[in-house]
């Protein structure tokens, strides 16, 4: 089957072998589609085995924005997505849980729901810039809401759930074909052995589990914050460890300054897209409006006012549970995950400078677990 395109548009591509586990029910797909909705839908069903509960994930560019399981929605994140009090089900609050992780990145994004679609998200989804979803099944009716989405360009996939993928993977790069036997070790709870602090509570090691499936299907290096069952922190694809946990613990602080009531109160006018009222106070939240970006706010809001003082809000950020796709080389990591709030790193073993992280888990009251079990993915 022909692509719309491959990794660009002047390249040329096409699914060789047969694919019959996967079904386009509407749209046409490129070769980064394809990427991304078949990483996602591992992560999502990976999760929904390993937790029980509902999981979605937001793609972009073969990583995730962020992913979720179902759960409780914040005034936040019912605020910013004009929900109300009305709640949601667990399909489209997994989504939306995942999607406001970091919902600038997750402009134009490619989606993953581990359940059916029910016309509850297709109607969510009719509000949001978003390219396509791969799902286990579609409610009657869903498709055809959906396909309207882009100009009737929006990507609707169908996936079987029962499929099991054959034992070795191969890639060819540069006329060389490599094959490595297929990632199949299960994540399990078993895994994550405690090696300094507390035990970890029954909602840190769920916070675990899908930090650790999420960082399998993430660009290495890689290094996850999640909190209540939702990611909070992606960092993605640095050379650096000490990177991707600074990049991770930047968009959490920022995740977590949105919801701060003057940041919240910005007094936006209702007539803004939404996208651009979130991408207003995820930069005031950020810390990055430019002095031009300033003078921009300041003529779009209704009411004058001044930005909102962080400074005593920032140190209430706590819970969070780090995962790393590797073992952390050096404290440095610890230390910027303490100032980010983690109270619970996940990592591999392998460190030669183990004890120094033991001591500054210690020192900064930080449960450390390991599990003898790297996840880089590229």
């Amino acid at each position: 089957m022909d692509l719309r395109y491959g990794m660009n548009p002047h390249q040329r591509a096409r699914v060789v072998d047969s694919a019959e586990h996967i079904r386009v029910l509407h749209g046409s797909a490129s070769l980064i589609n394809y990427l991304d909705l078949l990483n996602a839908w591992q992560l999502v069903a990976e999760a929904q085995a390993a937790t029980g509960r509902v999981a979605a994930a937001s793609f972009k560019h073969v990583s995730p924005a962020g992913a979720a399981l179902d759960g409780e929605l914040d005034e936040t994140l019912n605020e910013s997505w004009g929900l109300g009090d009305t709640g949601l089900g667990a399909v489209a609050a997994a989504y939306i849980r995942a999607r406001d992780a970091d919902p600038r990145s997750s402009y134009g994004d490619m989606i993953a729901v581990s359940a059916p679609v029910d016309d509850e998200l297709a109607d969510l989804l009719g509000g949001v810039v978003s390219d396509g979803i791969i799902a286990p099944g579609y409610a009657p009716g869903t498709v055809a809401k959906l396909a309207r989405k882009k100009g009737g360009r929006f990507l609707v996939v169908e996936v079987d759930p029962a499929y099991r993928p054959p034992e070795t993977e191969r890639r060819t790069v540069f006329g060389v074909t490599l094959e490595q036997d297929r990632d199949r070790r299960p994540i399990t709870p078993e895994l994550i052995r405690v090696a300094g602090g507390p035990a970890l509570a029954e909602a840190a090691v769920s916070d675990a589990l899908l930090g650790m499936i999420t960082a399998r299907y993430t660009q290495s290096n890689t290094v996850v914050l999640v909190r209540d069952g939702m990611t909070v922190g992606v960092g993605a694809g640095q050379q650096s460890r000490v990177d991707c946990t600074l990049l991770a613990g930047a968009k959490a602080r920022t995740w977590w300054h949105r919801r701060h009531p003057g940041v919240r109160a910005l007094p936006l006018p209702a007539s803004l897209p939404r996208q651009e009222r979130l991408n207003w106070r995820i930069a005031l939240a950020a810390g990055t409006l430019t002095a031009t970006q300033h003078r921009e706010l300041a003529d779009l809001l209704t009411e004058p006012t001044s930005d909102p003082d962080l400074t005593a809000w920032t140190p209430r950020l706590s819970g969070l549970t780090l995962v790393s796709d590797g073992y952390l080389p050096f404290r440095d990591n610890v230390d910027v995950a303490a100032a980010h709030g983690v109270t619970a790193i996940i990592e591999p073993a392998g460190a030669l400078r183990a004890d120094a992280i033991i001591a500054a888990c210690h020192e900064h009251r930080i449960t450390l677990a390991r599990t003898n079990l790297r996840m880089f993915h590229h």
